[in-house]
């Protein structure tokens, strides 16, 4: 195998701004001085979220949902081939990442729209304890993400965050972007500032 590309650079920019966005609104979600850098971040989380949804559609090969959603058996069994040491490669997401995904932008999606009508008054303490579940349900996924990524990055002997940095990865050269499709970073820029600014009002 060679190093390919294989990220492009909004799936890797967004990646990392996702990160931050929610490390942001998590320390800043008891405190009601920081109220609104709270509600700016979640509101800049759901953009990232939105943006994410339609590349996941028609951005690049591996940034394709098509390339990644599979069965959830697919998924346990690659979770138990990696617990065997046995785990197939995979140059784009594993089925078990992939689901993670999959969780991620739902809950952060619905962490947001919970969250929304509380910074507007609405919906009382029980949307407040939906919100919070949804927050603590998304950490959780969160964690689990960073434990996969740590054992995926020993099983395979590659550094699975640095790919999310660089963009390349261990493949063959036909499973290679061809672009990194930068033109697209403005447009996810736009996106999530317009977001922020709505959810912030």
């Amino acid at each position: 195998m060679e190093k390919i590309l294989v990220w492009d650079w909004p799936t890797r920019i967004g990646h990392w701004l996702m990160a931050a966005t929610f490390l942001v609104a998590y320390v800043t979600g008891d405190s009601e001085e920081w109220r609104l850098i709270h509600v700016m971040a979640g509101g800049a989380l759901a953009g990232l979220v939105l943006f994410r949804l339609l590349w996941g559609l028609f951005g690049t090969r591996h940034a394709r949902f098509a390339s990644f959603i599979r069965s959830p058996l697919a998924a346990a069994s690659y979770l138990f081939g990696l617990a065997r040491g046995q785990a197939p490669h995979y140059t784009g997401h594993n089925p078990a990442g992939g689901w993670a995904i999959v969780l991620l932008l739902a809950l952060g999606l619905l962490a947001a729209l919970t969250g929304w009508p509380l910074y507007q008054d609405l919906g009382g303490e029980w949307l407040e304890e939906v919100h919070e579940g949804v927050v603590n349900g998304m950490l959780l996924v969160v964690g689990v993400h960073l434990a996969g990524v740590a054992v995926g990055s020993l099983a395979h002997r590659e550094n699975l965050p640095r790919a999310m940095v660089t963009g390349y990865k261990s493949g063959d050269l036909g499973e290679a972007i061809t672009s990194a499709r930068a033109w697209a970073v403005p447009i996810m820029i736009v996106a999530v500032l317009a977001s922020s600014w709505y959810f912030s009002r």
